[in-house]
């Protein structure tokens, strides 16, 4: 009688219990359903590392950040508007022949109190200043350049005062000439004159012609 082969003993898997045969098969083990595994088992990724992402970028819609304010430029100051000063006024008695040697020592005067020269401008009325004759003699370009350097007294006549600069202290030697030529004088020394307004001669005539001038 020939041997039968032995079925060949099915055991139990530790995965799961036996199906039951049916129609005298063997019912096949069934397999693991495959889940996802934890990540420390995970292969790595083939390939080059990937970059890491960049930072979030703000939306485009977001507000920007508030610019600091502008720091507002302080205002120009105000210039202060001119002031008109009055100068001192100084009589000193001295007739129409005397005017000019009482103009002289009052300049002699100024210049030992401490004066610079160039403070001083000398206006006459009537006969020029010799130093005036003197200068002009060399033409009127060079008289009037040692006047514009302001290194010296000035001496002029009431007929051209109006183009001296101020100074100071103008002194006016009021030594004759018409009465306009006073007027116009004291006039142009009023306006000329920063400190100090020194007059030579009548004092009861040039109160009269200064309240004219003014």
């Amino acid at each position: 009688m020939p041997l039968i082969p032995e079925e060949p003993q099915i055991h139990e898997s530790a995965q799961g219990p036996r199906a039951t045969p049916a129609s005298g098969r063997t019912a096949p083990t069934p397999r693991p359903v495959p889940g996802p595994r934890p990540a420390a088992s995970r292969p790595g990724r083939p390939g080059p590392p990937r970059p890491t992402p960049p930072a979030q970028r703000a939306p485009r819609d977001a507000a920007p950040a508030a610019k600091p304010a502008a720091t507002a430029e302080p205002a120009p100051a105000a210039k202060p508007a001119p002031t008109t000063t009055t100068p001192q006024i100084q009589l000193i008695p001295a007739s129409a022949e005397g005017a000019l040697d009482a103009a002289e020592e009052a300049v002699d005067l100024l210049l030992d109190s401490g004066r610079a020269p160039g403070d001083v401008l000398v206006i006459t009325t009537g006969e020029p200043h010799p130093w005036a004759t003197h200068e002009l003699s060399f033409g009127e370009a060079s008289y009037w350049a040692q006047h514009d350097s302001g290194d010296d007294v000035f001496y002029t006549d009431a007929q051209v005062a109006d183009r001296a600069a101020a100074r100071p202290v103008v002194v006016v030697a009021v030594n004759g000439g018409p009465e306009s030529a006073t007027v116009s004088a004291l006039s142009v020394a009023h306006t000329r004159a920063g400190a100090l307004l020194i007059v030579c001669g009548d004092p009861q005539r040039i109160n009269s012609m200064l309240g004219t001038a003014a």
